[in-house]
Order: C-alpha cells, then sequence, then structure tokens
C-alpha cells in the first residue's frame, strides 16, 4: 500500500465501532481484549478505521481460530505479525532496504491460564452470521510439500508479504509457519479466495486461481505447522 493513499487519514472512531452490540460480548472479551479488537462486527470498513486498528477484528474468532491453540497462545503470545497490524506504521529507512522498527510493537499481554481458557472459550462464540467462511470447502487433499512451497513462493507470490519459513519472506503479513495451527482450514481457504470479502479494506490481494489451486496452497499452509513440529 503506497503512503500517499493515507496522507489525508485522520482520526478513527475505531472505539465506538467497538460499542455496537457491546452487551452481547461476553464480559472477560471486554476486559482483556475489547481495547484492541472488534468483537462485534464494526459499523464501518473505512480506510480511518483499518489505518487506526491495532489487532486484528476478532468477531468472526470462532469461524477462524482453532481453539486449543488460542489457549496455549494467549498464555505465552508469540508474534505472529512481524510488522504489526499495518507494516507502514512499523517500518523505517535500513542501510540497504526498509526494516522493521521493533521498539514500535507493544507486546501482547500474557494471560493466566484460566482467562486464557475463559478468554478461549468466549472468542469461540464469536461467529460470523453472514456466511463468510465456506464450510466444507476444504477439501484435505494432501500436497506434496515441494509442489506447495513453489505455489507459495513463486506462482502465487504469497511470499512477498508471508514467511513459511522462519526467517524467510515477507514480513508485511502473518507469518505462515505455525498456520495451521492457529487457523481453522476452511477460514484459509476462504481468506485466501477473496480477503476482501472477509476483512474489507485489507491490502492482501484477492489471486485469480482455480479451485485446485486454492485446495493446494491451503493444504501446504496447514501442513506447514506439522513439518515445524518436526524441527
Amino acid at each position: 500500500m503506497k503512503p500517499y493513499l493515507f496522507a489525508a487519514i485522520g482520526a478513527s472512531f475505531f472505539a465506538t465501532s467497538l460499542a455496537v452490540h457491546a452487551a452481547d460480548v461476553p464480559a472477560v472479551l471486554q476486559s482483556k481484549c475489547a481495547s484492541c479488537h472488534a468483537l462485534t462486527k464494526p459499523e464501518s470498513n473505512s480506510l480511518d478505521r483499518l489505518w487506526e486498528r491495532k489487532g486484528p477484528d476478532l468477531h468472526y474468532a470462532g469461524n477462524k481460530f482453532n481453539k486449543e491453540w488460542l489457549v496455549e497462545w494467549l498464555q505465552d503470545p508469540a508474534k505472529i505479525r512481524p510488522a504489526g497490524e499495518f507494516y507502514r506504521k512499523h517500518v523505517k529507512p535500513g542501510t540497504k532496504e526498509d526494516v522493521v522498527d521493533e521498539s514500535s510493537l507493544a507486546p501482547h499481554p500474557k494471560l493466566a491460564r484460566e482467562d486464557a481458557e475463559a478468554a478461549a472459550n468466549a472468542l469461540m462464540t464469536l461467529t460470523d452470521p453472514d456466511g463468510l467462511i465456506e464450510k466444507g470447502a476444504f477439501k484435505d487433499q494432501k500436497v506434496a510439500m515441494s509442489m506447495g512451497a513453489m505455489y507459495f513462493n513463486k506462482l502465487r507470490g504469497c511470499a512477498a508479504c508471508h514467511s513459511a519459513v522462519p526467517g524467510k519472506g515477507g514480513l508485511s503479513g502473518p507469518e505462515m509457519a505455525t498456520a495451521g495451527k492457529r487457523l481453522q482450514p476452511d477460514f484459509i481457504y476462504s481468506y485466501i479466495k477473496d480477503p476482501q470479502k472477509i476483512d474489507k479494506g485489507v491490502w492482501m490481494p484477492k489471486l485469480d486461481i482455480s479451485d485446485a489451486d486454492l485446495q493446494k496452497l491451503t493444504s501446504y499452509i496447514v501442513q506447514l505447522s506439522a513439518k515445524e513440529d518436526k524441527k
């Protein structure tokens, strides 16, 4: 995303967008998550809101995450987005190229196990009623990792923004090495198919991609976590 697209963007009404139907959100999420995440569907998907967003929207967390991963991660949150929620806010000029300004990144709070379990249970109740996620879309047909890597790194250009292997690939998007543990396969498939449908205004492009290629990419990403576990 070019800097000039955001030159005129001012303060967001992010906080007020979270207030919609706030009474329906479990109390543990209001106390632990609401300051950085949208727990209800925002009224606006403007660039203002995207610019000010501190963390990913969670109003469809139950369609997105694996509960077991949430419980563990909330107790010891490892960095998922190397350059933060919006990378343009967290890069600085380097000797040869822009680098991530680590000092600008706030660590995610750690929760005690009891709180992590309560938060994970509550997050799994937040599901999207609009059918954004195609249930059963991923057919779980294993792809050879070499073939998947070719699609990810070369044919579809995912490595420009995402890393499939720690220390390699792009930094502007979430890392994919642990995505198979973190995300439900149908969410991965649906997000690759049409990122804008799920996350309005996000800078990830919609690919002109066949269902067969979608299945291959999803299978590769799902299998990456198993590969990491073997190391």
